[in-house]
């Protein structure tokens, strides 16, 4: 019994990994979304003032603290998915089979692109925690009392994030989509197989 689990966690498929579909890219996009939700909601909050109006008109019934709630739970969840995030990135990354004859668009081979990918993602997985400790700070201690729970400072750093995201994502796409890390038919093709019949 045992023997058969490591012969089929050990056996790679045709996209390198023990599994069908790569885990990363979807933490991926799961660490991006509840990461600019939580933003995105804190910013609604912050400008509340202004748009209370266009609630009240639109019989919607919502009130500031409900959008900081949203700011703060997803800001929490991100900080935690991105724990696992970065773990599959990295097992996965362990896993890729590349061609040393391919650039990117960035002028980048693929050990470079996978290096500086994992170093962003580290990077990026502090940052987030960091964010959600801020906002920890802010929500429970420095701003519980008052009607404006997250500052500016926040916002910006928030934004600024965003655009590190930017740059760390195109870094996974290009080994997604210009070396085929993990990517089922460009492996199948590499391996001299036709994808059609193979999927």
């Amino acid at each position: 019994m045992n023997s058969e689990l490591v012969e089929q966690i050990s056996s790679l498929g045709a996209n390198g990994l023990p599994y069908v579909v790569p885990i990363h890219p979807n933490l991926v996009h799961l660490t991006l979304g509840l990461f600019i939700v939580a933003i995105a909601f804190d910013i609604v909050g912050l400008l509340y003032p202004f748009e209370q109006v266009v609630f009240k008109y639109l019989s919607i019934p919502a009130t500031r603290s409900n959008f900081y709630d949203v700011g703060w739970y997803n800001m929490l969840a991100a900080a935690v998915v991105t724990f696992f995030t970065v773990a599959f990135g990295f097992y996965e990354i362990m896993l890729a089979q590349v061609d040393p004859e391919v650039t990117s668009a960035w002028g980048l081979n693929a050990m470079q692109t996978m290096l500086w990918h994992g170093v962003g993602g580290v990077l990026l997985l502090l940052l987030i925690v960091s964010m959600a400790i801020w906002r920890g700070f802010q929500r429970f201690s420095w701003r519980k009392d008052m009607g404006r729970q997250v500052q500016w400072s926040y916002i910006f750093a928030g934004l600024l994030i965003f655009g590190i995201m930017f740059a760390h994502g195109t870094l996974g796409a290009h080994l997604g989509g210009e070396f085929g890390v993990h990517v089922t038919a460009d492996q199948l093709l590499r391996a001299g197989e036709n994808p059609n019949a193979a999927l």
